[in-house]
């Protein structure tokens, strides 16, 4: 799956067109609107290019996702610079199709210091990923409901710990844990590595928030899509490294579902925390 992967890398170089401006593109997929994953890892590589200080990585980034994506037109990326202070830089990225704005993204950066740690600690006795089915393996008894879906090329390896979301339908749990990882070898470049995870992070959460219901993505009347994001960035890590995502479903009402999630390595090292809230309508 290198190729895949290589070709999700190249969907994240965007193409510069003018200061703090930015061109990107979207897979020739069927899509009826572009993956919310895709934008936020756009975007968050635009603001990162416009960083002159390598030594800043990202920290945090907060987003909300306002109409949805054309899959078939390029989208644009504008920076604002909002701040350079001495230790961190702020931006600003609006992402723009049709004349408007579909989705805007603030992220800050820091420049690397030393000090005392502490994270939460990873959940005990998770199998090892190469002990699970990979996605295609995991999900080929449902190859005819999911169509092109399933045959689609996928840069991330995605392992479901407690089941697949179609099998478990039916069974009420308030959260799910997946290993994930990219499909190959990446560049040694830390802006990749968190864009990466950045468009993985969208793939799983928001399912998430209809767990305590027995209810999967595909479930009648089911309305899903992604409303904002906010993640933070702890530790340096891998994303062609095996990582764990445990995700938790925090609230859902008003037809909105809030959920969390916490990303490993896997010797135990909190890296990541997500927090995502989408639309969630059930029987509509």
């Amino acid at each position: 799956m290198q190729t895949a992967l290589d070709d999700l890398v190249t969907l994240l170089a965007l193409e510069p067109i003018e200061v703090n401006i930015f061109r990107g593109r979207s897979p020739d997929e069927r899509r009826q609107r572009v993956f919310g994953g895709q934008v936020a890892g756009q975007a968050l590589v635009a603001a990162a290019r416009t960083v002159d200080d390598t030594s800043r990585l990202v920290h945090s980034l907060h987003a909300y996702f306002l109409l949805p994506g054309d899959p078939t037109l390029p989208i644009l990326y504008e920076v604002d610079r909002l701040r350079d202070g001495r230790s961190f830089s702020t931006r600003r990225v609006v992402a723009i199709q049709h004349g408007r704005a579909i989705f805007n993204l603030q992220a800050s950066f820091h420049r690397v210091e030393e000090g005392p740690e502490h994270h939460l600690p990873m959940p005990e006795g998770m199998p090892d990923p190469l002990t699970l089915p990979d996605w295609h393996t995991r999900m080929a008894p449902y190859r005819d409901q999911l169509g092109e879906m399933y045959d689609r090329a996928r840069p991330i390896d995605v392992r479901y710990v407690d089941g697949d979301p179609l099998s478990r339908k039916g069974s009420p749990t308030d959260g799910q844990r997946v290993w994930l990882r990219a499909d190959g070898e990446l560049p040694d470049d830390p802006v990749v590595h968190a864009c990466i995870v950045t468009y993985a992070s969208d793939m799983t959460l928001l399912d998430t928030t209809v767990l305590p219901f027995g209810l999967a993505w595909d479930s009648p009347g089911m309305q899903m899509a992604s409303l904002d994001h906010a993640m933070w960035f702890h530790r340096p890590f891998r994303a062609d490294e095996w990582l764990l995502y445990d995700q938790y479903a925090i609230s859902t009402s008003a037809a909105r579902g809030l959920a969390g999630g916490a990303i490993f390595t896997c010797d135990g090292r909190l890296v990541v925390s997500v927090v995502q809230e989408g639309l969630a309508r059930v029987g509509q």
